[in-house]
């Protein structure tokens, strides 16, 4: 971990903490990525894709409130972004408020992300919308 080669190694090395971060993530040490990644914002404040990041871990380890704030963070500062749309949605309607997640899945699906994976979170969003729409509806009997 970068951390502790700062701490005992080379000090002239940098450590990419964003990089170290999404990796410990990847493997599910959000822990320890919430770590690298707090680091790694005490090197950039206010950087968007790090705060992503570091929304995304709090979500891992059942921080939900505040993954909340950290998306409504990212999105005053840079109220496109797709990322925190789509996380903030979801993380919503798990609370059950459905009409502001709807909001939000609207908002990152007038922008979204491309790529394949980016096409499975498109999918989960448009899908997801659609049922939200249904339930919305009143049923009308013929």
């Amino acid at each position: 971990m970068g951390f502790w080669k700062k701490l005992f190694g080379n000090e002239t090395e940098k450590v990419d903490y964003y990089r170290e971060g999404v990796e410990l993530l990847a493997v599910g040490k959000y822990h320890e990525a919430l770590t690298s990644l707090r680091l790694a914002l005490r090197e950039s404040p206010q950087d968007t894709a790090v705060l992503q990041q570091i929304a995304i871990a709090y979500t891992r380890i059942g921080m939900t409130d505040e993954a909340v704030k950290t998306y409504r963070s990212v999105l005053a500062t840079q109220p496109r972004a797709a990322g925190a749309h789509y996380g903030l949605a979801f993380l919503l309607l798990r609370q059950g408020r459905t009409d502001e997640a709807g909001e939000h899945l609207r908002a990152f699906l007038a922008e979204p992300p491309e790529g394949p994976e980016a096409r499975r979170h498109v999918a989960h969003a448009k899908e997801t919308l659609e049922e939200l729409t249904r339930e919305a509806m009143p049923d009308v009997e013929s």
